[in-house]
């Protein structure tokens, strides 16, 4: 998780800031309080999560995108394609700051003055003002299965594959969003082989790498972080991957990484 850079979040704003974003996103934007945040995402036609982010409702027509990987310029022009005769005006946040702060309950959204925070429970998402880096607080939404994409994953996974509905993320009873198909036949039909885990890698290794074995996918690594002498990740595999690496019949990679899972996650 990035922090102490600058942020990569985009305002959306008018009086048709939230039906608009209703239509494109994948949670139940409309449902969303005023003061709040939830996670949503953004995919393309094919079902595949071009963006993952926190989505806080600061007012009726003002909504705050914190995007949790990507590029808030690149998620902007490919957006506005779809504005049409919306009444909303696309707008991103210059020269902020992201980092963590003090306790917050999950969900809540604090706004005091130009300084926006974000509920994470034991700590909180600042956008704006001083901000820190603190490892705990990157471990403990690692822990709490709150991925980070990095630019080798944008466009690449679906929604289950990372454990997007138990996030409340993908909503399967509202209107045709981008992918809405393809997400609701893989929820009522099944099919999707893949989920999100925590992991113990054996060494480091950089975000965002392919680990290969037998010269195929092995698992894909999100975010990775080293605290005390132990190594932890997310991570996308099959499910077939998992149980072999918990049966420990198959958790080295080519290059020689082993694997210990932690907990998965299901859809």
């Amino acid at each position: 998780m990035p922090t102490s850079n600058l942020a990569q979040a985009v305002f959306l704003e008018g009086p048709d800031a939230t039906a608009f974003a209703h239509t494109q996103f994948t949670s139940q934007v409309t449902a969303l309080p005023q003061g709040q945040w939830q996670f949503s995402s953004w995919l393309d036609a094919q079902g595949r999560v071009r963006n993952l982010f926190h989505l806080a409702r600061l007012s009726d027509e003002q909504l705050l995108v914190i995007l949790r990987g990507g590029n808030a310029a690149d998620f902007v022009e490919a957006l506005r394609r779809f504005v049409f005769r919306s009444r909303v005006k696309l707008r991103v946040v210059e020269e902020k700051k992201l980092g963590v702060s003090t306790a917050l309950p999950v969900h809540l959204v604090d706004v005091t003055g130009d300084v926006i925070r974000l509920g994470c429970g034991s700590h909180s998402l600042q956008l704006g003002g001083d901000v820190v880096d603190d490892d705990t607080s990157q471990l403990a939404q690692l822990r709490a299965g709150w991925p980070w994409l990095p630019d080798t994953a944008l466009n690449e996974l679906l929604p289950p594959s990372l454990s997007l509905h138990r996030l409340g993320a993908v909503a399967l009873d509202k209107g045709c969003y981008p992918g809405q198909e393809l997400v609701a036949r893989l929820h009522y039909r099944g099919g999707n082989k893949r989920h999100l885990h925590r992991i113990q890698l054996s060494k480091a290794v950089a975000e965002g790498i392919e680990l290969r074995r037998d010269d195929r996918e092995f698992v894909r690594l999100l975010t990775v972080i080293s605290h005390n002498d132990i190594i932890e990740a997310l991570a996308v595999m099959t499910d077939e991957t998992a149980n072999n690496i918990t049966q420990g019949t198959e958790n080295i990679s080519d290059d020689g990484v082993a694997i210990q899972l932690l907990q998965r996650w299901s859809d």
